[in-house]
């Protein structure tokens, strides 16, 4: 008995705790296996794919270079030319300890134009990361002498950088880009996708020995577009240049010049001063981007007059041959005087305009009714962008109320209490001088001019235009230009400041050529002038008659003052004829 319990006992014996534990361990670890198995491969397989496109999936992209602007002849206004861009691999550099090639980095900083230790600072800062910029866009021939270098991790990338060939002359309509050939400004920016096109690529992938074995997909390349504008570069210059060395002559602010033809409605020239160097805009001040001839606005004093006059032929409160009683020289509207300098009497129609008589333009105002008025001011554009599509473009300051009163209707009459840009200027005296027909001004070509819209009669826009005429010969000696016939007005005016006015004057002249086909406009206004001579007449006409001089002789227009001159001799041996008829009926 004891023999056979003593043998029970001696027998191996299995714990049944330590069989589950290792049981339920490698259920465990199955479990695992299969819970990775299936988040690597259902939940989230593209990390995986990922990992494996990275070491085998290449791309090869094919860049296309920006497309260039062009004048209306063809001359080029912005080209972009190849440069080359360095850039630092960190890993590599230290990996090869490059740094210690102390004379070839001094050498690049040298080239470059940095400090040798900021230079080696920044990729000591990052020696992990694998792409660090050193310098954007330098020119071809430094790139060669760094290639030469051979620094390990030190490379270069072909990009290319744009170039303006006209400098400060166009630079506030073309515009410039940024360090990543982006529009910023001018039409750069509003056609900056025409410009860019779009680059293509290749995806394929290679293997473990660099070869291609898989073409995946290839995106063809989109060609940029060259953008033609409208301006002619030669106009562009003169008017650049005038205008220029007004606003210097006569110590003032600024300056705007457009130049446009009347038909199309194509700007031929639009400049401003100051200007700036787009190819270096390195401490330039801020103000000198802004174009002034799209973006400024001024009161446009006496320019606004033949408004007026044209209000009331087309209302019929007056004709052509209609003289106006301007006694005593004065009036009160509300208690605000409306005066002339002196008492001009009784002036005709055109009278009004030569001599620029506020209380001419004031009783033909106040001859029609206030809407009918305000609805030729709208029609002329003064609310409206002109279609330039140029940002920034303001659209002026027209009020639309219901309330005028008279003395305000009167000062509206002759170009105070709305504010327009010199392009809206320019358009209305297009308008008026195309016979009343108010187009769109493009500054891109086109292949047709844009459809005009009728505002004014043909019969009364062109008898004003006519009488603008005389406004140059009788009153405005330095706007004529010689061998044609040139129609204008002038403008002075207070500019507007906190509570009403100041002592600052806007100098400016509107006009038109050859009157007797009217093809272009110009308009210039110097805002601000700083010495003596304050008067539209002084500072804006005479750079008004150069840049309609240069302009004609451009566009080969022929002169056109003989036709004058000999519609007068005949005119005049008309009246010599009826005298001798008279006469000998008298004798008889």
């Amino acid at each position: 008995m004891n023999k056979k319990a003593s043998n029970r006992s001696s027998q191996p014996t299995t714990t049944a705790w330590r069989y589950y534990v290792v049981i339920g361990i490698v259920v465990l670890i199955y479990t695992g296996l299969l819970a990775r198995s299936a988040y690597i491969q259902i939940i989230e397989p593209d990390m995986l794919k990922k990992q494996g496109d990275m070491r085998s999936m290449r791309v090869a992209a094919n860049t296309v270079q920006r497309g260039s602007i062009i004048d209306r002849n063809g001359d080029e206004l912005a080209i972009s030319v190849p440069v080359e861009t360095v850039w630092a691999d960190p890993k590599i550099i230290m990996d090869n300890n490059a740094l210690a090639m102390v004379e070839h980095w001094q050498a690049l900083a040298d080239v470059l134009g940095k400090d040798v230790n900021k230079l080696t600072t920044r990729v000591v800062r990052s020696p992990t990361k694998r792409f660090v910029y050193l310098e954007r866009k330098i020119s071809p021939a430094m790139a060669k002498y760094i290639r030469q270098l051979k620094i390990p991790g030190i490379h270069l990338r072909k990009e290319s950088k744009r170039f303006y060939p006209t400098g400060e002359i166009s630079a506030h309509i073309v515009g410039f880009t940024n360090v990543d050939d982006k529009g910023i400004e001018g039409v750069e920016r509003v056609y900056d996708q025409i410009l860019t096109g779009k680059g293509g690529n290749k995806r394929f992938r290679k293997d473990a020995k660099g070869r291609k074995i898989e073409i995946i997909s290839v995106e063809k390349a989109q060609a940029a577009q060259d953008v033609t504008l409208t301006i002619d570069q030669r106009i562009q210059a003169i008017a650049y240049k005038e205008l220029k060395g007004a606003v210097q002559a006569f110590k003032a602010t600024s300056g705007s010049v457009v130049v446009a033809d009347i038909h199309t409605g194509e700007i031929l020239a639009m400049t401003n001063s100051p200007s700036y160097n787009p190819n270096n805009r390195r401490n330039t001040a801020i103000h000198r981007f802004r174009n002034r001839a799209i973006t400024d606005i001024y009161e446009p004093g006496s320019t606004m007059k033949p408004l007026t006059v044209l209000t009331a032929l087309e209302f019929g409160s007056a004709k052509v041959n209609t003289v106006i009683n301007t006694s005593p020289g004065w009036m009160r509207l509300g208690g605000r005087r409306v005066n002339d300098p002196i008492n001009r009497g009784k002036l005709s129609i055109e009278d009004i305009l030569v001599t620029s008589s506020n209380m001419g333009t004031t009783k033909l105002a106040l001859s029609v009714p206030k809407d009918f008025l305000l609805d030729k001011f709208f029609d002329a554009g003064f609310a409206d962008n002109t279609g330039t599509d140029l940002v920034g473009e303001s659209s002026g300051m027209m009020h639309d109320r219901q309330r005028w009163s008279k003395f305000e209707l009167a000062t509206l009459s002759w170009g105070y209490g709305l504010a327009i840009t010199p392009m809206q200027l320019a358009r209305f005296y297009a308008t008026l001088a195309n016979g009343g027909i108010k187009r769109e001004l493009s500054i891109v070509k086109k292949d047709k001019p844009p459809e005009g819209e009728r505002v004014f009669s043909k019969k009364n826009s062109l008898a004003i235009t006519h009488m603008l005429e005389t406004v140059v010969d009788e009153h405005v000696q330095k706007a004529k230009v010689d061998g044609y016939r040139v129609g204008g007005k002038t403008g002075t005016s207070f500019k507007a400041v906190a509570g009403g006015y100041g002592n600052d004057y806007v100098g400016l002249f509107a006009g038109v050529a050859p009157i007797s086909d009217p093809k272009v406009v110009v308009v210039v206004v110097i805002n601000d002038p700083g010495g003596d001579l304050y008067h539209g007449g002084e500072v804006a006409a005479p750079v008004f008659s150069r840049v309609m001089k240069g302009t004609l002789r451009v566009l080969n227009i022929a002169p056109d003052a003989s036709d004058k001159l000999a519609s007068s001799h005949e005119l005049l041996a008309s009246r010599n004829r009826l005298k001798d008829v008279n006469k000998e009926a008298n004798d008889a």
